[in-house]
């Protein structure tokens, strides 16, 4: 299908632009709402799992015989690192508490919006908790000085495919769009 212009529609555009951008899908408000939302449950399904599962393993880590044995640093560390886990748990996982309070009073836009930011809070503390057990681990079983070498590279990773890689798409897709309407 083409939009008004005569181009085609976009189906990988991102959400929240589509129509700034030119890319008409046709939708009412409330389907775009709708298209979105199941969108965003998808992504919120991968995200939570693993932080869920990260955060389990955390809670049992105090539970064994070489916990005790850590020296103070590395059990703050295991403190901060169980926090952040429990805070992306919490923001990934909020999602659906506020669609449960939210559902059928026709805020739908409004939930896609919070949502996406709960999700995007969620994914940095996310990748801050994976950076932090990442350091937690290695300076246990390394003891080295290399486990804050490997967790800055684990996190600059996170940040290059989670935040800087997206940037940079969009920038490119944006000044293609751009160069298509001239």
């Amino acid at each position: 299908m083409a939009d008004d212009g005569g181009r085609p529609e976009r189906e990988g555009a991102a959400d929240g632009d589509d129509r700034a951008h030119g890319f008409a899908r046709h939708e009412t408000p409330e389907q775009r709402a709708d298209r979105q939302w199941g969108e965003m449950l998808q992504e919120v399904r991968v995200t939570q799992t693993g932080a869920q599962i990260l955060f389990g393993f955390l809670l049992s880590v105090a539970f064994t015989p070489r916990f005790a044995r850590l020296g103070w640093f590395d059990k703050d560390l295991y403190v901060v690192t169980v926090v952040l886990g429990a805070l992306a748990t919490g923001a990934l996982v909020a999602p659906v508490s506020v669609h449960r309070m939210l559902a059928g009073h026709r805020h739908k836009p409004q939930l896609v919006r919070m949502t996406g930011r709960l999700i995007a809070t969620g994914i940095a503390l996310l990748a801050a908790a994976i950076a932090c057990a990442v350091l937690l681990l290695l300076r246990v079983a390394l003891e080295s000085g290399y486990a804050w070498a490997v967790a800055a590279v684990v996190l600059a990773w996170f940040a290059s495919c989670w935040l800087v890689l997206p940037l940079v798409l969009k920038r490119r897709l944006e000044r293609e769009d751009r160069q298509g309407r001239r």
